[in-house]
């Protein structure tokens, strides 16, 4: 099919949820990727967070292709080897003792916040309460988005959400009591605009916490796995969750996601409390096991620290040089944010016009989350491109 006929099946069959730009993706290689017509593109947008390793990553490629030709679904009703080894492996990197697997990253907060009841009902009948962030995103699941700072019409969301403006302790502050079962907060935000919170912040939100007997839930969907160039992002600040819930990079671009806990939490759901059928199956832990362990053996965390202050440097020195236009750059490690003084759309669109992937969220950031194998060159070329979008803009 010609790049005509593939967007107008695809218009004619798919709901109209998406706002898609006229490309159609073909290939991937590091982190390149060609469209039907040969365009090559740098991405520096990995697919929102996802491919971590980049495109046909040899490892990653090899694990999941001989899981699926040995069993690519099991029940959980029995035990496979692979989903041991994930499940070792995702709990030394999140620091904690018991995991959850899910399919996405809604489902992982989802998760997360139905075992915060479950502990804070337990305790006492009123004890449902859950508090977020204004500006936030936690999903697309009634109960996630009653959680998510944005405004959506679809009627009355679940009961027992409470927002706060994000970075705000006082406005916390007042809304915490013993009614409170969980907090819920990404420790940089991502949709919102890629927002970092004083590490100050985040351990006054952890001793409110413990004062009111409530649950730290951290959605790490899109800050984990090395992406801020530590294994997950409460790791800069000290402060740990009780819950960190994870989706995004950690299977490396199949879909994959979940939820941790220490062991102190470990039984608050009992058998039959919660469950999936193709949470953690053996093609989805292949993939974990295998993005875990390159990250590992290559290193990258520590690389994408040297790399992400690099990539911040350049986007700074693009501040300096368009001071009207440029107005922050913020971030960790390979999440970064530009902030302009106008639409971000133009930039993205000037971008893409270079061969250039990035993205635009809140409306005003250039949001830059490529594959944690970026190289410096890449880099260059993609604040190369932002330059010239720039000056256009």
């Amino acid at each position: 099919m010609d790049k005509k006929a593939i967007i107008e099946e695809t218009e004619k069959y798919y709901l109209p949820v998406f706002g898609r730009y006229p490309m159609v993706m073909e290939l991937g290689q590091g982190c390149r990727v060609w469209d039907n017509e040969g365009n090559e593109y740098v991405d520096a947008f990995a697919g929102i967070a996802v491919n971590s390793l980049g495109y046909n990553h040899p490892v990653l490629v090899k694990a999941i292709s001989e899981q699926a030709a040995k069993l690519m679904h099991c029940s959980n009703l029995y035990y496979t080897e692979i989903q041991a080894k994930a499940l070792r492996v995702v709990a030394e990197a999140t620091g904690m003792d018991r995991i959850f697997f899910a399919n996405c990253g809604a489902e992982g907060n989802e998760g997360a916040m139905k075992l915060a009841r479950k502990y804070g009902v337990s305790k006492a009948p009123t004890k449902y309460k859950i508090i977020s962030a204004d500006e936030s995103f936690h999903g697309r699941t009634f109960d996630t988005l009653a959680a998510t700072g944005h405004d959506y019409y679809y009627g009355p969301l679940s009961p027992g959400h409470v927002l706060v403006p994000y970075g705000d302790i006082k406005a916390l502050e007042a809304q915490m009591d013993d009614d409170v079962c969980a907090v819920l907060l990404e420790p940089i935000q991502g949709e919102g605009g890629v927002h970092v919170p004083s590490d100050e912040y985040l351990q006054q939100v952890r001793a409110l916490c413990d004062k009111h007997d409530a649950l730290l839930i951290f959605d790490e969907v899109q800050t984990g796995v090395a992406r801020t160039g530590k294994w997950f992002a409460y790791m800069h600040s000290g402060v740990k969750p009780d819950i960190l819930t994870f989706a995004k990079g950690i299977g490396g671009g199949f879909p994959v996601a979940g939820f941790a806990v220490p062991e102190r939490l470990a039984h608050v759901f009992k058998p039959g409390d919660h469950g999936g059928t193709f949470g953690g199956n053996p093609l989805a832990c292949a993939a974990v096991y295998a993005t875990l362990t390159t990250i590992k053996s290559e290193g990258l965390v520590d690389k994408v620290a040297e790399k992400g202050e690099y990539f911040k440097n350049e986007l700074r020195k693009l501040q300096e040089k368009y001071p009207d236009k440029v107005t922050d750059v913020r971030g960790c490690g390979l999440m970064l944010g530009m902030e302009v003084a106008g639409e971000g759309k133009p930039i993205v669109e000037s971008c893409l016009a270079n061969n250039v992937i990035v993205n635009c969220t809140a409306g005003n950031v250039i949001r830059i989350v490529p594959p944690l194998i970026i190289s410096r060159e890449e880099i260059d070329i993609v604040v190369a491109a932002l330059d010239k979008a720039l000056a256009a803009c």
